[in-house]
C-alpha cells in the first residue's frame, strides 16, 4: 500500500466573508453629514464661540478705542478733534510722568522680581529642605493686590511699622514719608510688587531647574565646574526657556500695573506716582475725558505689543524669520 503525497501545498485558511451592517435612512443622512464636515473646516463650527468672545471682549473695545481717541467725549456729548488728544500727550506733565513711573515699574520689575526669585530657586534647589522654603516665599503671591497693598500700607505709613522699627533702632534720622515725596513713593510700591510676585517666578525657576538633566550636572562637575561656573555655563542657559516666560511675563505685568498703585497712594501725591494704567483709568472713568483716555490706552497697547514683539523676537529661536 502506497501513500499518496498531495502536491497542492498546504490548505490556506479560509475567511469569513464580513458581515456589512445595513444602515437605515438617518443614519445614512448623519455620516453624510459627518463626512461633508471633515477636512481642514472642520473645527470652524468648535472655533466660532472662542473668536465671538474674543471679538466682543477684546478686539470690539480696541477699535473702539482707537474711534474714540479722536473725539472729545465727556460722556454727554462728543465732538470731533482729530489729533488733538495725541498732541496734547506731548504737553501734558502728568502724561509725562506717568511714563517716566511706568518703565521705573519695567526697570525695577525686571532687577527685583526676576533676579531675586532666580537667585532663591537656585540657591534652594539643593538644599534639604529647600521645598519649604520655596513654599514661604510662594505664599504671598496667593494673596490679592489689594490685601497685599493694606500690609504694605501699614508698613509704610509715616507713622508706620517701618519707621517705628528704624526709631527704635536709633535709625530716626532714616524715618521718612515713604508714600508722600517722588520717587520713594514709586520705588517703594515697586518692593511691594517683588514681595508678591517673587513667588511665581521661584515656581517656574524651580520648575526649570528639575527639568535640567542629571548627566549634564554630573559631567560638568567632574570637569571641574562648581559655584559660579556651574550657573554661568551651565545652569543659566538651561534656564534659557524658562527666563524667556518669566522676563515677557514681568515685562506686560510692569507696563500695566494698576492694583497696587490705586490702593496704596489712588496716584498721588499730586499724580506723581500714576503709571500709564492709572492715569488712563482716571482720565477716562473719574474726570470722564474720554477720548484723552482713549489715546492713553492706545499708547499703552502700542507699548505693551511693541515690547512683547521686540523682547520675544529677539529671544525666540526662528522668531526673525
Amino acid at each position: 500500500m502506497t501513500d499518496t503525497v498531495s502536491t497542492a501545498g498546504p490548505a490556506r485558511p479560509v475567511r469569513a466573508r464580513r458581515r456589512i451592517p445595513v444602515r437605515s435612512p438617518h443614519q445614512a443622512a448623519k455620516a453624510n453629514a459627518t463626512r461633508r464636515m471633515g477636512g481642514p473646516l472642520a473645527g470652524v463650527p468648535w472655533a466660532v464661540p472662542a473668536l465671538a468672545l474674543v471679538g466682543v471682549l477684546l478686539i470690539y473695545p480696541f477699535f473702539r478705542s482707537i474711534y474714540g481717541s479722536f473725539f472729545e467725549d465727556n460722556g454727554f456729548t462728543s465732538s470731533f478733534t482729530g489729533l488733538d488728544n495725541y498732541t496734547r500727550l506731548a504737553d501734558d506733565p502728568i502724561f509725562g510722568r506717568s511714563l517716566l513711573n511706568t518703565f521705573l515699574w519695567v526697570a525695577g520689575t525686571l532687577v527685583l522680581p526676576v533676579a531675586v526669585g532666580l537667585a532663591i530657586a537656585v540657591a534652594t534647589h539643593r538644599m534639604r529642605l529647600g521645598w519649604l522654603a520655596q513654599l514661604v516665599i510662594v505664599l504671598p503671591f496667593a494673596i490679592s493686590g489689594v490685601a497685599t497693598a493694606a500690609l504694605w500700607r501699614f508698613i509704610l505709613n509715616t507713622d508706620g511699622a517701618l519707621n517705628e522699627v528704624l526709631r527704635g533702632v536709633g535709625l530716626g534720622s532714616w524715618a521718612q514719608g515713604w508714600l508722600l515725596e517722588w520717587p520713594q513713593n514709586t520705588l517703594s510700591m515697586i518692593v511691594a510688587s517683588t514681595w508678591q510676585a517673587t513667588g511665581l517666578n521661584v515656581v517656574l525657576f524651580a520648575i526649570g531647574l528639575r527639568a535640567i538633566p542629571k548627566e549634564t550636572v554630573e559631567a560638568a562637575e567632574l570637569d571641574g565646574a562648581r559655584g559660579w561656573r556651574m550657573f554661568r555655563y551651565i545652569t543659566l542657559p538651561q534656564l534659557r526657556a524658562v527666563t524667556v516666560v518669566v522676563i515677557g511675563m514681568a515685562i506686560v505685568n510692569s507696563l500695566k500695573a494698576f492694583d497696587m498703585v490705586w490702593a496704596l497712594t489712588q496716584g498721588g501725591p499730586s499724580r506723581s506716582s500714576e503709571t500709564l494704567a492709572l492715569t488712563m483709568y482716571r482720565e477716562a472713568f473719574r474726570l470722564f475725558h474720554v477720548g484723552y483716555g482713549s489715546a492713553i490706552a492706545l499708547v499703552l497697547s502700542v507699548i505693551v505689543v511693541a515690547s512683547s514683539w521686540a523682547y520675544l523676537r529677539r529671544q525666540m529661536p526662528g522668531a526673525k524669520d
